[in-house]
């Protein structure tokens, strides 16, 4: 059982870790759904004087960009680890929760490899979303399927947006 830290200690967590995996559109690749990146500014800043590993778990499982926007369809990322929910095209639903579930399961090998404590991921992502993900067309709270992953392994996770 993972432990829910507030974001003051992830916080510190984030300013204590050498390693950080960060989510690669933030890193500034051009790998989102829509072919572009969302690189920001305040995360890089957060990560000054910090080795990062750049993943993105979409295109590491193959899907290509751009590619189809995706939303979980049953529920939240958790869901979908667990057999519950589906992670499907939204236009079409064609299921691609099996390259979801590839995607994560590589961002974890990334963690173990590198030694990862702390991720910083894409907010509102069904992949990387750590506080809300996009369900049943709407965004809910809850984590996308790469961030439920990485988080019941105890990675300690912010999004973007806490920078």
């Amino acid at each position: 059982m993972t432990v829910e830290l507030t974001q003051e200690e992830r916080l510190a967590a984030l300013r204590e870790a050498s390693v950080v995996l960060v989510s690669a559109c933030l890193f500034g690749e051009a790998c989102r759904y829509d072919g572009k990146s969302k690189g920001s500014n305040p995360v890089m800043r957060a990560l000054e004087g910090k080795e990062l590993v750049p993943v993105c778990p979409e295109t590491g499982a193959g899907l290509g960009i751009p590619r189809p926007a995706v939303e979980l369809r049953g529920g939240t990322g958790e869901a979908v680890l667990a057999g519950q929910a589906q992670a499907v095209v939204a236009a079409t639903g064609d299921d691609r929760t099996a390259a979801f579930r590839y995607g994560a399961e590589l961002a974890l090998e990334a963690v173990k490899r590198f030694g990862v404590k702390v991720a910083v991921l894409k907010e509102r992502s069904p992949s990387c979303g750590s506080q809300g993900t996009h369900v049943n067309g709407q965004v809910v709270r809850g984590r996308g399927v790469t961030a439920a992953l990485l988080h019941s392994a105890g990675v300690i996770i912010l999004s973007d947006e806490e920078l």
